[in-house]
């Protein structure tokens, strides 16, 4: 049982939870929470060490994992969780490699979001929606930001999710049709031909997309709103949007 906050196992995962630096250097992430550390195995994804809580977590639910257990304090576990409510287990885990699609039709671009938790959960929407993956922007929030990755609730292993420069962006959109969400837009969402290979760009809450963005653009799409509201919340607009695109999809198949 490790009962000390001075372990060294305790003191990585305090670390890998607060610093995106030493998530890089390390290559490892945390995932909190049974669900997201069932997600990630049954996904191909295996554990380097697991701590929990023996009064709080029913570990056994997970299997065999493979990997290192160690039962901790719950003291221990309320220090190394990024929550108020620890869940009783933490799992350490390497850093997610996801690879592009060979051909990739359906495309979701975020471009500044920076608010973790908004990020993961267009993650989330866009795995539900049936995208062939997620590429952020420079500007964006790390993806594997704790609370990036609860508010995906394990989506990050369901669709990949992928940093990358404008060069390599436009590369993946080759050939794509490139719409970019924009209150201006000139073009109602729903009268877009979502069932041809597509790619749609999502701007952050404060600015909306950036010029690079912009210059990629083939179109600008819109989403009418009533009662003189100006805009949507990323996650909202990313949702309405790619469940459209699925909805016509879904009519041709």
């Amino acid at each position: 049982m490790i009962t000390s906050q001075q372990n060294e196992k305790v003191k990585l995962v305090r670390t890998l939870q607060n610093q995106a630096r030493t998530r890089r250097k390390e290559g490892k992430i945390v995932l909190e929470g049974v669900r997201l550390v069932r997600d990630a195995i049954q996904s191909g994804h295996l554990p380097d060490f697991i701590l929990y809580d023996p009064e709080a977590a029913a570990i056994e639910a997970l299997g065999d994992l493979g990997a290192a257990l160690y039962p901790a304090s719950a003291e221990v576990m309320r220090h190394a969780s990024d929550t108020q409510q620890p869940q009783g287990i933490l799992g350490v885990f390497p850093l997610p490699s996801p690879v592009l699609p060979a051909l990739p039709e359906r495309l979701l671009i975020l471009d500044s979001v920076r608010d973790p938790g908004n990020l993961g959960t267009i993650v989330r929407t866009a795995a539900a929606a049936g995208a062939d993956a997620v590429l952020l922007s420079p500007t964006c929030a790390d993806p594997y930001n704790p609370k990036a990755l609860r508010g995906g609730m394990g989506a990050h292993f369901r669709v990949p999710v992928i940093e990358a420069g404008w060069q390599n962006i436009a590369a993946a959109c080759r050939d794509l049709t490139v719409y970019l969400a924009d209150s201006d837009g000139q073009i109602v969402y729903h009268q877009v031909d979502w069932r041809a290979a597509w790619a749609l760009i999502i701007g952050g809450e404060a600015r909306g997309a950036g010029n690079e963005a912009a210059r990629l653009a083939d179109a600008r799409v819109n989403i009418p709103m009533a009662a003189d509201t100006e805009s949507l919340n990323a996650a909202v607009a990313a949702a309405v949007i790619l469940f459209e695109a699925a909805r016509q999809r879904a009519l041709r198949g």
